[in-house]
């Protein structure tokens, strides 16, 4: 387990500073996907998968968390979670705006996310910390993540969902997050 320190108030530099920027990025344009929404708007699903808005920016968020408690405290912290495939939580319930949940909660609770991410990427001894990865049939076994790896994959998985956000947000009414 890595001790992590609030470092709130100190700002990165060179590989950090960039993974972070490119993070920020890719969260931006996520969160404008989804502005001036309703709830209900953000509940609706607009093409033929089973996707919402807020559905993609729970999902984001919670691979975020998970990957990112990766960093920190290894395998353990996504066993039986979206990142080995053995989790017994509902999918649907992952990519669904529920009845109970708000678009406000669901940001909110992102914020939260990506401001301990960003602290822990500041305060992490070395970005070569890594992990042994969990069983899980798309991991090559005995594979590890760097903390540097594993923030790679966060980026990758935030603009994934970026542009599945983007479409689904022209198909409800026409907005774009560019162009």
């Amino acid at each position: 387990m890595i001790t992590v320190t609030s470092t709130a108030k100190t700002s990165t530099t060179g590989e950090r500073a960039d993974l972070l920027e490119s993070l920020a990025k890719h969260r931006y344009f996520l969160r404008y996907t989804v502005r001036d929404l309703t709830d209900e708007q953000a509940a609706q699903r607009t093409t033929a998968s089973e996707l919402c808005l807020g559905g993609l920016v729970k999902h984001v968020s919670d691979v975020e968390r998970v990957w990112t408690d990766f960093i920190v405290r290894g395998t353990d912290a996504v066993r039986g979670g979206p990142a080995d495939g053995t989790g017994t939580d509902n999918r649907e319930k992952e990519f669904t705006l529920r009845d109970d949940e708000t678009l406000a909660d669901v940001l909110d609770r992102y914020a939260k996310v990506a401001h301990r991410t960003d602290e822990i990427v500041a305060s992490l001894p070395d970005l070569d910390i890594s992990h042994p990865l969990p069983r899980a049939p798309w991991f090559e076994p005995g594979s590890r993540w760097s903390a540097r790896r594993v923030l790679l994959h966060i980026i990758g998985e935030t603009a994934q969902h970026a542009g599945h956000a983007d479409i689904i947000r022209e198909a409800l009414d026409g907005s774009k997050s560019m162009g």
